[in-house]
């Protein structure tokens, strides 16, 4: 029986149809994209699914028992409590448990009755085994695990909820719903305050998590990595088995197939018209009014269902089935029916984008040496670049995590910002075209029309309007002020501009931020047939992936910035490979260590063979003691070490969290002993 499934749903404001005839089923362990265009209602139908918002119609079962956790796409967690408290509180049934154990711990120390005792070990063993199949031993872990993997430090434990930023307390939701352990996970945009680091974490984790997933995203490589599903919200729904690269070639292959189909039913009705024209008043009169006859029927029934209805079908399948007049329709009324019929759109309104590359001669773009990136007035650089080379046709994809200096970093090239020290290089006769995350080149006060107007100075209004609806503005949006367009809306009307300056030089910083799937899809189209150089900013990696030639990753950590040649999959597979190398090296330094403490331990116990029997007892077992409590010192810190991993699958970490609170609770008994033992010298 699936978690959850839901049965001609619609949902309508007023006389606007948001979405009708949504049927579709969601089993356990699911990993489902909803997909879709801005506006095409995917967040109402999450919503409808979790029972907060009703359907115009139709109908949802839930599976009794279930229990649903919900990302909404501009959360936040609102509360008084630290970040460590409000996470610890997902687990008060754990830390109630663990309580009543220590209590009955302290009462069997105090018993004397065999027979009670006898009782109460029994209760304390349940209650012991519930307590460790719940995660009792590991819950502490789990949260630093999944802090770390969200991005959060150590230093953001203590802070209060409402000392951090709105995208920290969006992430810290996102960190409980984890936490919590629900049957379906309702995902709205989650990696939208998330950098790359922390995406790919949750990447992992939500790829071992028990549960279901159903998410909306426009995250295509985030989708890639986690769904195994897509379901498509537009016109009517269309569900994809495989993961967003899967859905795109099977979305192609359904696009060719419709318009096969559609082109084929408009010959047949073309030629069998043709034929009613040319023996209608000739020798074949008789079999001419008789295909008149069923030709009259089929268009009737077609005009009567809607072409969107027929759309993809077999039409003289559906005259059987259609309520139509016996009256046969004239050749004309026919023919004029059959001339209006369109093919309805299976796709989305799309960007008519184009991006014209201004001729120069000469292969250099970019160069720097001994570049420093920051500002003077700050003390200290940012990060340093290695001596690096751009040339044309080539795309730099620039990746880092939030907060680097990426951007200060393009605005160093473009000479926005002066170096820290060093010195960039451009080449000749670059014409640069800057798209800014932020759009701060947009004037808010502009009108759409003014703002293009004073882009492209020798375009007619008309033009203008033509020009715009390109980008998806149609009708009095042209007149709108950009101080109130929409984020998506700004980005198009960004891309709008930049089409106009023929740069052969693209700085480009988060193009895809705010777009849509659709609009994503055509920029990157367009983006790969630009015949210029890109120097790219970018979570999207995706867009990263199908682009760059090389990636400039900074590095805070190392405050530098490093090249790699080569796409960004055979960058991410470098940089596991180092990650796994680092683990390998640190696995043998503290073999090495523990090595040297077991040879100190040897000399030490040699040196104690002179002293009298019980001196030499006593000392003995301090030096054991030391020796144990170092090796305990040392994998308590691997553990601690290991638990910060964002690597972790769920059963390594259950594991690792025994292991702790073992080392802990032993490390503590060896300290005591040791203090008393010091004492009696």
């Amino acid at each position: 029986m699936p978690l959850l499934s839901a049965t001609n749903l619609s949902k309508s404001y007023g006389a606007a149809d948001i979405f009708t005839g949504v049927s579709l089923s969601v089993p356990n362990r699911a990993r489902i994209g909803l997909v879709g265009p801005n506006g095409i209602g995917k967040t109402t139908l999450m919503r409808i699914l979790l029972g907060q918002e009703e359907p115009s119609s139709g109908e949802v079962q839930r599976s009794r028992g279930m229990r649903m956790g919900y990302l909404p796409q501009n959360a936040t967690l609102d509360s008084d409590r630290s970040l460590w408290e409000e996470l610890l509180s997902v687990f008060d049934e754990l830390i109630t448990a663990q309580k009543r154990l220590a209590e009955l711990e302290h009462s069997m120390a105090q018993e004397q009755d065999e027979a009670r005792l006898e009782v109460a070990l029994e209760a304390y063993g349940r209650l012991q085994a519930d307590f460790e199949r719940q995660g009792g031993y590991t819950y502490e872990a789990r949260i630093r695990q999944t802090v770390a993997g969200l991005g959060f430090s150590q230093e953001d434990y203590s802070r209060p909820l409402r000392q951090l930023s709105g995208g920290q307390r969006t992430r810290a939701l996102l960190a409980k719903l984890l936490l919590s352990s629900p049957d379906l996970l309702m995902l709205d945009e989650p990696t939208n305050h998330l950098d790359i680091a922390a995406t790919e974490w949750l990447e992992s984790y939500l790829r071992e998590w028990e549960g279901a997933v159903m998410l909306i995203s426009h995250d295509r490589y985030f989708l890639d990595q986690v769904t195994d599903t897509i379901i498509e919200l537009f016109p009517s729904v269309n569900l994809y088995h495989g993961n967003y690269s899967a859905y795109i070639q099977q979305r192609q292959a359904r696009w060719d197939r419709l318009q096969q189909i559609f082109t084929s039913e408009k010959e047949q009705l073309d030629k069998d018209l043709d034929y009613v024209k040319r023996n209608i008043s000739g020798q074949n009169v008789r079999q001419a009014k008789g295909r008149l006859k069923r030709l009259s029927r089929k268009v009737e029934a077609i005009q009567h269902l809607g072409i969107e209805a027929v759309h993809g079908k077999n039409w003289s399948e559906i005259v059987e089935d259609a309520d139509v007049s016996e009256n046969p329709m004239g050749v004309d009324e026919v023919e004029s029916i059959i001339h209006s019929l369109k093919m309805p759109s299976s796709r989305p309104l799309q960007l008519k984008l184009h991006l014209k590359s201004a001729p120069r001669s000469g292969d250099l773009v970019v160069r720097t040496q001994n570049l420093q990136v920051g500002y003077l007035d700050e003390g200290k650089p940012l990060f340093s670049v290695a001596d690096m080379i751009l040339l044309r046709g080539e795309c730099a994809g620039v990746v880092g995590p939030n907060g680097a200096g990426k951007t200060t970093f393009l605005k160093t090239l473009l000479g926005q910002i002066p170096p820290y020290s060093g010195e960039v290089v451009l080449g000749a006769n670059l014409h640069l075209g800057y798209f800014a995350q932020a759009h701060e080149s947009l004037n808010p006060e502009h009108t759409l029309m003014a703002e293009i107007e004073q882009a492209a100075p020798n375009l007619r209004p008309g033009e203008i309007r033509d020009y715009l609806a390109k980008f998806l503005f149609s009708g009095d949006d042209v007149y709108k002020k950009i101080a109130v367009l929409s984020g998506g809306e700004r980005g198009r009307l960004a891309l709008a501009c930049l089409a106009l300056t023929d740069a052969n030089l693209l700085l480009l910083d988060e193009p895809t931020n705010h777009l849509d799937l659709p609009s994503q899809e055509v920029l990157q189209t367009v983006l790969a047939d630009f015949n210029g150089t890109i120097l790219l900013v970018s979570h999207d990696r995706y867009l990263i992936d199908a682009l760059a030639t090389q990636i400039w990753e900074v590095n805070p950590e190392a405050a530098a910035l490093r090249v790699f040649q080569g796409s960004y999959s055979d960058f991410r597979a470098l940089r596991q490979a180092e990650q796994e190398a680092l683990r390998q090296e640190q696995t043998a330094q503290k073999q090495a260590a523990g090595a040297i403490i077991a040879k100190e331990s040897a000399v030490v116990k040699a040196n104690g063979r002179a002293n009298n029997n019980r001196e030499r007892a006593r000392r003995q077992r301090l030096i054991d003691i030391e020796a144990e409590i170092a090796d305990l010192e040392a994998s308590f810190a691997s553990i601690s070490k290991q638990l910060e991993s964002t690597a972790l699958d769920p059963a390594k970490a259950h594991q690792l969290g025994q292991d702790y609170m073992n080392t802990q609770s032993t490390l503590e008994q060896r300290m005591q002993e040791w203090g008393q033992l010091s004492e009696e010298e």
